[in-house]
């Protein structure tokens, strides 16, 4: 089974970060994603842009409306995803728990893929 770890972090919190702490963080990072794809469980991941490269796009009384920055005001801004592959959700969540950016305040959400053939 595939699972999406939805990694975010609160932009200014992490700009806050010491430069030397989120060096250490992205290294982490790099040794993290090495060991997923020498398990054979990476299927796909990346970094994104700050949500301030973000442009949402809605729809309101039957006509698109852009408008720049994220799709919701939260704390927490999306900043990368894993796509990985899993026996069951315990295994998903293991490999959740060990997310560099969860030690210096990020949150990692975990959801299951749907099988669009189902």
């Amino acid at each position: 089974m595939q699972y999406l770890l939805m990694c975010c972090f609160e932009e200014a919190r992490w700009e806050k970060l010491p430069e030397a702490e989120r060096d250490r963080v992205m290294r982490e990072y790099g040794a993290f994603c090495e060991s997923l794809a020498k398990s054979g469980q990476y299927r796909a991941g990346a970094k994104l842009a700050s949500s301030r490269a973000a442009t949402t796009v809605r729809e309101h009384a039957g006509r698109r409306v852009l408008t720049d920055g994220p799709f919701a005001e939260t704390k927490e801004q999306l900043g990368g995803y894993h796509l990985i592959e899993c026996g069951d959700l315990d295994e998903a969540l293991a490999i959740a728990q060990r997310i560099p950016t969860l030690r210096v305040g990020g949150v990692v959400e975990v959801r299951p893929l749907v099988d669009a053939h189902s």
